[in-house]
C-alpha cells in the first residue's frame, strides 16, 4: 500500500529560517512547498537576495521540493496552492524583518506582515483547518517594554539586576505588549502575532506563536538593516567597516540557531496547541553583545574589527533581552539546544570565509 507523503508548505522557503525548514522536513521525506519571491532584495539590496539559495534548494530536493514565486498579500495566487496541495503543516516564515526599513515603505510592511499573514490564515482555515499553523513572530511585539527593566552597565555588556525575577532565565510571556514603542515593524508583527492566537482560539485552529530573539545561522544574508551576527562576521572577514547604533555597543543577544527553532517547530507540530505563545531563543545557554561578538570573532578569523560607532540608538531597539524559554520547555520537555553562541559563530565564519573565496 502507497504512503501518502506528508505535505507542508513554507513562506519565505530560501530565507534563513524557511530554508532551514526545507532541509529539516524535505530530509524526513515531507513534500515541500515553498513559496519566497526573493523581497529580502527588495529590502535590503542584492547582497540579501535568496536567489541563491533557492537554487540549492531545488537542487538538494529535486523530487520533493517545488517553489513558487509567489507574493503572500496576493489572495487569488495563494488560494490557488492552497486548492492545489493538501497541507499538514504550514510554517510562516515570510516578512519583512527590519525596524528601519519599517519607517521608510509603511504599508509594505503592513501589508507583508499583517495581511499576507490574514491571508494565509484565511486559506489555511477553508482548506486545510487539520493542519498545524506556526508562525516566526519576534520578541520586538514587546516593544521597548525590555529597556525599562534595571539594567546594570559592565565592561563587555548590560546586564539585568540579579534580584529581578527575569534573571535567572530571561524574559518570559507575562511581559505586557501595551504601551511602548514597537517600530512600525514591530507594530506589524504585533497585529500579525495576535491573529494567528484568534484563529487558534476562536476557530479552535492548532496555531503556535515562536516570538523569536535573534534568529541566526549560516544560510543568513546578513545586511545592515538585518541579520546582527552574519552581517558582523561579513565585514570583520572582508574588512569592511561595522557600524554599531548606540548603547555603547553593550546590548544583548540571545542567539538562536536556525536548526533550534526548526526543531521546536517540529515539536510543536506532534503535539499542537490552538493558539498558544512561546518566547523562544538562545536564552541563558546562548547570547551575546555586540562587543562581545566583536572579540569572538576577530578570535576566530584572525582579523580585526573596522568600527564606527554612532551615538544614537536604532529606534526600538532593545538594549538586553534574554529569552526565557521555560514554557515551551514545560510543554515540550524533550526539546534541547544543538549549538550555543560559540558554535553558531564558528559556524557562520567558515560559511562566510568559503563564499569569499569563491566570490
Amino acid at each position: 500500500m502507497k504512503v501518502e507523503k506528508k505535505q507542508i508548505l513554507i513562506t519565505g522557503s530560501a530565507g534563513l529560517i524557511g530554508s532551514e525548514a526545507v532541509r529539516f522536513f524535505g530530509k524526513k521525506g515531507f513534500h515541500v512547498v515553498g513559496i519566497d519571491n526573493n523581497m529580502r532584495q527588495y529590502f535590503f539590496g542584492y547582497e540579501a537576495s535568496t536567489s541563491g539559495e533557492k537554487g540549492l534548494l531545488e537542487k538538494e530536493f529535486p523530487d520533493n521540493y517545488i517553489h513558487y514565486n509567489t507574493d503572500i498579500r496576493n489572495y487569488e495566487h495563494i488560494k490557488k496552492i492552497f486548492n492545489k496541495y493538501n497541507f499538514d503543516l504550514i510554517i510562516h516564515t515570510a516578512a519583512q524583518p527590519s525596524h528601519d526599513w519599517a519607517a521608510r515603505e509603511p504599508i509594505t510592511d503592513f501589508t507583508i506582515n499583517a495581511n499576507g499573514t490574514l491571508i494565509l490564515l484565511e486559506n489555511y482555515r477553508k482548506y486545510c483547518p487539520n493542519a498545524v499553523f506556526i508562525f516566526t513572530s519576534t520578541n520586538k511585539v514587546y516593544g521597548d517594554t525590555p529597556n525599562l527593566l534595571p539594567l546594570i552597565e559592565l565592561e563587555k555588556r548590560y546586564e539585568i539586576d540579579p534580584t529581578h525575577k527575569f534573571a535567572a532565565r530571561g524574559i518570559d510571556e507575562s511581559m505586557s505588549i501595551d504601551n511602548s514603542k514597537h517600530s512600525l515593524f514591530g507594530a506589524s508583527k504585533v497585529a500579525a502575532d495576535l491573529v494567528v492566537q484568534e484563529y487558534g482560539k476562536y476557530y479552535g485552529l492548532k496555531t503556535g506563536v515562536f516570538r523569536g530573539g535573534c534568529l541566526t545561522g549560516p544560510a543568513h544574508a546578513g545586511a545592515e538593516l538585518h541579520g546582527f551576527l552574519s552581517y558582523l562576521a561579513k565585514c570583520i572577514i572582508i574588512g569592511k567597516e561595522y557600524t554599531i547604533f548606540g548603547y555603547k555597543g553593550k546590548q544583548v543577544r540571545d542567539n538562536i540557531h536556525s536548526y533550534d527553532l526548526i526543531s521546536a517547530f517540529e515539536k510543536f507540530y506532534h503535539n499542537p496547541k490552538c493558539g498558544e505563545v512561546y518566547n523562544i531563543g538562545g536564552s541563558r545557554h546562548s547570547n551575546i553583545s555586540i562587543l562581545e561578538a566583536v572579540d569572538k570573532i576577530e578570535e576566530i578569523t584572525g582579523e580585526k574589527a573596522v568600527i564606527r560607532y554612532e551615538s544614537k540608538n536604532r529606534e526600538g531597539d532593545h538594549i538586553w533581552y534574554i529569552s526565557d524559554v521555560t514554557k515551551f520547555k514545560s510543554h515540550y520537555p524533550d526539546w534541547e539546544y544543538r549549538y550555543n553562541s560559540d558554535m553558531i559563530l564558528k559556524e557562520i565564519c567558515v560559511a562566510l570565509t568559503l563564499k569569499n573565496k569563491k566570490a
